[in-house]
């Protein structure tokens, strides 16, 4: 009984990783930009020792590598929100000075002049962050080159102030960071990357919700529940069939 209470609570352990991951998930199922990343499978393992040859153990193995299949487009008509194409990754600068890539693209303009995203990471440009002078009107093409305008003269031309960095990450592997970024796989932390061979590109005013299904998000909580009350069930067996044999050797 030992043994079946023992392999029963292994799983339940194992599977408090997959329960995460969907739980944060289902937080963020109205994140923008948000990408889902996190697969759990659980595969038998065997245990080595002493003790019978047969003893096999559950574990969890995880992929952590986002999935870039794009959201659903949301049309603001903001002339700074921006929404990534196909696997095109947007790189900014993270709180700790690293430079890391995300999806989202809610763009505007910090007290400092600096665009930066609504999570407030500043946006990189392929000279550093994209200063807009005082007053101006900023708008952004597909390519991801932006301009700037002074509403005070119409006639005037509009000002290039830089180019985002746009990379395209069909071929480059990502991973999330624990500030919730995203950063190539294999590299050391604040690397860049060579751009796949897609020409990376945006489209203007407009926002990219969340990739994450909610239906199928619920569905596998659902599913875990069940998993877990089932196992919870198999301890509460072994703790009955355990006290019932003792019963028995007390009345012999």
């Amino acid at each position: 009984m030992d043994r079946l209470v023992y392999t029963a609570f292994s799983a339940i352990n194992e599977k408090a990783v997959e329960r995460q991951a969907i739980v944060n998930e289902m937080a963020n199922v109205s994140t923008i930009g948000f990408k889902r990343s996190f697969e759990v499978a659980l595969r038998s393992v065997k245990i080595e020792g002493p003790g019978f040859s047969t003893r096999y153990q559950t574990s969890a193995v995880a992929r952590d590598v986002v999935d870039l299949i794009p959201g659903a487009l949301m049309m603001t008509g903001k002339p700074l929100d921006i929404a990534m194409q196909g696997s095109s990754v947007l790189g900014v600068q993270a709180s700790n000075g690293e430079l890391a890539f995300t999806r989202r693209g809610d763009l505007r303009v910090n007290n400092a002049g600096q665009l930066e995203n609504g999570s407030g990471q500043i946006v990189r440009g392929q000279g550093g962050p994209i200063t807009v002078p005082l007053g101006f009107s900023v708008n952004i093409n597909e390519d991801g080159t932006v301009f700037g305008r002074d509403p005070s003269q119409s006639n005037a031309p509009p000002v290039l102030l830089g180019q985002l960095m746009l990379r395209d990450a069909s071929e480059m592997p990502l991973a999330r960071r624990g500030d919730g970024l995203l950063a190539p796989v294999g590299l050391p932390p604040g690397s860049d990357f060579t751009s796949g061979p897609k020409l990376p590109g945006l489209t203007a005013n407009a926002v990219e919700v969340s990739n994450v299904n909610a239906v199928y998000a619920m569905t596998r909580m659902i599913e875990h529940s069940r998993s877990f009350e089932s196992q919870i069930r198999a301890i509460k067996e072994a703790k009955s069939l355990d006290e019932s044999g003792s019963t028995m050797m007390k009345n012999d």
